[in-house]
């Protein structure tokens, strides 16, 4: 009796990655797409506390307030997040941050340094006032001395990197005989105090008395400065 031929298997005809198959994770989804995935319920996390954040206060949201609006499950919030604050953190990182960030990385002044301070400050004032920016700074400002740890990341994080460059500018300044006034450098927190009351009048009194912040930036700028001349 002959013995039949073995059968061997057809090759496959599914188009190889040029690097090989994907990286493949327990449930099959390819690697990129579970990091995708995991970015994109991150963001909606970050998106709702923010709104809840703002809605409530620091003190009055939940947790289960944001998972509810980011529609995850409460324990997906402990994937991305250790609590609370580690989340109004990374807000602060991803909303107010890269505003300073700008301040900080700014090159040396080819014209004035005026006119540098009145660009960035015109910027800011445009970034925050009337934005969630500005609701995020106003809840600090409620909040933050009840809850001394989130003050302090925000002054970490924003609030000094701000002053050191500021004062940074206003020495440039007095070197350069823009500024009279030498002891400013000492008390930068004036130059950047426009913002700030823009930022509480907007939330507390715009509707009684509706506030110019570019126009009370000019005038402040005006007694630090000297008026500009008009030719």
């Amino acid at each position: 009796m002959t013995k039949k031929p073995t059968k061997t298997a057809a090759p496959s005809t599914a188009p190889a990655s040029a690097n090989g198959p994907a990286a493949e994770g327990p449930e099959g989804a390819p690697a990129s797409n579970r990091a995708t995935r995991a970015a994109e319920r991150r963001a909606a996390i970050v998106e709702a506390a923010m709104e809840e954040f703002i809605a409530r206060g620091f003190a009055a949201t939940r947790l289960d307030d944001i998972a509810k609006r980011a529609g995850v499950a409460k324990g997906t919030i402990y994937l991305h997040f250790k609590d609370k604050e580690s989340m109004f953190e990374e807000l602060v990182r991803i909303v107010i941050v890269p505003v300073v960030a700008r301040l900080t990385t700014l090159p040396p002044p080819a014209g004035s340094v005026r006119d540098l301070i009145e660009t960035f400050a015109s910027n800011f004032l445009k970034e925050v006032i009337g934005t969630r920016r500005g609701d995020l700074v106003r809840l600090i400002v409620a909040e933050g001395p009840r809850f001394p740890s989130v003050a302090d990341f925000y002054y970490r994080e924003v609030v000094s990197r701000g002053i050191t460059a500021m004062r940074a500018l206003i020495e440039l300044g007095i070197a350069r005989g823009e500024i009279r006034q030498k002891d400013l450098a000492r008390y930068p927190q004036i130059l950047v105090a426009p913002a700030m009351i823009a930022v509480i009048w907007q939330s507390l009194f715009a509707r009684h008395a509706p506030l110019d912040a570019q126009e009370m930036l000019r005038v402040h700028l005006d007694l630090i400065f000297g008026e500009r001349r008009t030719t």
